[in-house]
């Protein structure tokens, strides 16, 4: 049955309902009647009852007003006009006090506009045929109390959460709403992330939790979304509010590989203060166009680039904002004043980078590959720190917080897992380990060919030598006739990973999430099987950085 005749079906069930109640009423009322033999009492009430009349039949009024409103919230939540069609992505929505509805609808506008169909619905009319009818699911979950459920969905919670399902042709993801004031902090998310992981879904990427509306946190729920529909230049939601830094270095890692070029990066802040991070975090970095590429939309548009603009309370030059603005058609703004122009623009989102360094440094570290477009072109972020900023360029950078990627406080063992520059998180975390003196480190690493793509290969074989790291263990897929990634390593070594495991150890992944995530997902699960392995990632012994 299609969704529009379903609808249809229950609109004409929920009238026959509501006209059947009525009936009843009206035979009761006829009955009772009947029933009245005494003659009826016609004095009329004290003025206080009939005030306090007024005030019950105000309240039901409002009840029955609040109740209609709510379902027609609830209606227009699910009645998209793009929600049709096997394509559709599924996005629902639990909210207690309407913010996380009100990202829902953020949400479904932004997959709209990059030409995503998507079908919007409040979690508590999402039943097993709902989940099964969708290839991929986006859920936005908050958590009320201790690990509560909102109350719209305690019916999804005892009906559809609480029974085993297989889900296994479902992709989906989980933005988990709570407040660390709380011992369960995103309790119903992180419940409901488990609950799908378990009924055999993939997720499309790891459960974003948001700490009291974290800004960063939902910028980086954005960020994915733009992944998700190939469309990373959707407009951040809220803007970063970056901090200069001066680029000091840049360096070309690996020079002859059959694969894209790296780099490291090195920034400097202008401000001491801000070398404050934690191994895990996430540098959100605010990109540039090509000064070639602003020059070329400057002649088609008919503009004066060296025209004084003001902006967000900044005055510049019109290049300058345009450089780091979303460029419009040239011939939308052709005869438009240069102030007129700088109004329509908006900042290009932000890109995010894994910091491969620690404060103790003294600088940003990244390890950045370049991306380029179909035709060519370099990605704003990466062509922007890789080869079109001068050395020492002012660089718009963000620090943010990645709680989920923080490494235990203690020396347990701590296993290392990932490939390309998805070393840099592991870096990070191993140079942080060093310092505190911990020891017990095993690193699983895979790029393509050793003599051009083993990174910071100087650093590692040092860290082996001096026992910093116990084990380390190398996959590149290019160097023989069989091809050996970072999960056949560690498939090859399970016995030495279920000890290590079985004796505490945390595992850290970072890199690609096509591909080497799942993959290692699924040796961990053979190895010491899905509970032990859900877990690890609830006691924040297992946590993946995968992008």
């Amino acid at each position: 049955m299609s969704a529009t005749r379903s609808k249809a079906g229950s609109s004409i069930r929920a009238w026959l309902g509501n006209g059947a109640a009525l009936a009843a009423l009206f035979a009761a009322i006829v009955a009772f009647g009947h029933w009245q033999t005494e003659s009826w009492w016609v004095a009329s009430p004290r003025a206080g009852s009939w005030v306090l009349a007024m005030v019950v039949a105000l309240a039901f009024v409002g009840l029955c007003v609040s109740t209609w409103l709510d379902a027609r919230a609830d209606r227009a939540a699910s009645d998209v006009p793009d929600a049709g069609g096997d394509d559709a992505m599924l996005l629902a929505w639990a909210s207690q006090t309407g913010f996380g509805q009100q990202l829902a609808e953020h949400t479904a506008q932004a997959l709209r506009d990059a030409g995503t169909p998507v079908r919007v619905m409040p979690l508590h009319r999402v039943d097993a045929d709902v989940l099964r009818s969708h290839r991929r699911a986006l859920f936005i979950a908050s958590t009320t109390g201790e690990g509560d459920p909102p109350d719209h969905a305690l019916g999804f919670t005892r009906h559809v959460l609480g029974q085993p399902m297989t889900l296994a042709g479902l992709e989906y993801a989980v933005l988990a709403l709570g407040d660390r004031a709380y011992d369960r902090f995103c309790g119903f998310g992180r419940r409901l992330d488990q609950w799908l992981h378990h009924s055999g879904a993939q997720p499309m990427f790891d459960r974003i939790d948001v700490d009291a509306g974290d800004a960063g946190a939902l910028r980086h729920w954005q960020h994915r979304l733009g992944q998700l529909a190939g469309h990373t230049a959707l407009a951040d939601w809220s803007a970063p509010r970056y901090r200069p830094w001066r680029l000091q270095e840049r360096r070309w890692l690996n020079p002859g590989s059959v694969g894209g070029a790296a780099y490291h990066v090195a920034l400097l802040p202008m401000d001491a203060g801000d070398l404050d991070w934690q191994a895990g975090d996430i540098a959100e970095v605010g990109p540039r166009h090509a000064p070639p590429e602003v020059t070329s939309w400057l002649l088609a548009a008919n503009q004066d680039g060296d025209a004084t603009v003001e902006h967000d309370g900044e005055t510049l030059e019109l290049a300058t904002l345009l450089q780091r603005s979303r460029l419009p058609e040239p011939g939308a703004v052709q005869g438009h004043s240069a102030q007129a122009v700088a109004n329509l623009l908006e900042a290009l989102p932000h890109r995010e980078y894994s910091i491969a360094s620690v404060p103790q440094d003294g600088a940003l570290h990244l390890l950045v590959r370049q991306m380029r477009h179909p035709d060519g072109r370099l990605g704003s972020g990466s062509g922007w720190l890789t080869a079109h900023a001068d050395v020492g360029a002012t660089v718009d950078v963000r620090i943010r917080r990645n709680i989920a990627f923080h490494a235990p406080k203690d020396d347990r063992p701590m296993i290392l897992v990932g490939n390309g520059t998805g070393l840099a998180g592991l870096r990070a975390h191993l140079r942080a380990r060093a310092l505190a003196g911990h020891h017990r480190n095993w690193l699983v690493f895979g790029e393509r060919q050793r003599e051009h793509d083993f990174h910071h290969r100087d650093e590692i074989e040092a860290w082996f030598r001096q026992g910093h790291l116990q084990h380390l263990d190398l996959a590149f897929s290019r160097d023989g006739a069989q091809r050996m990634y970072v999960q056949d390593v560690l498939r090859e070594h399970s016995e030495r990973l279920r000890e290590w495991i079985a004796d505490g150890a945390a595992v850290f992944v970072c890199g690609s999430l096509e591909g080497m995530a799942p993959a290692v997902d699924a040796v961990l699960r053979e190895t010491v099987g899905l509970d032990a392995l859900e877990a690890m990632a609830a006691d924040g012994r297992y946590c993946r950085d995968v992008y």
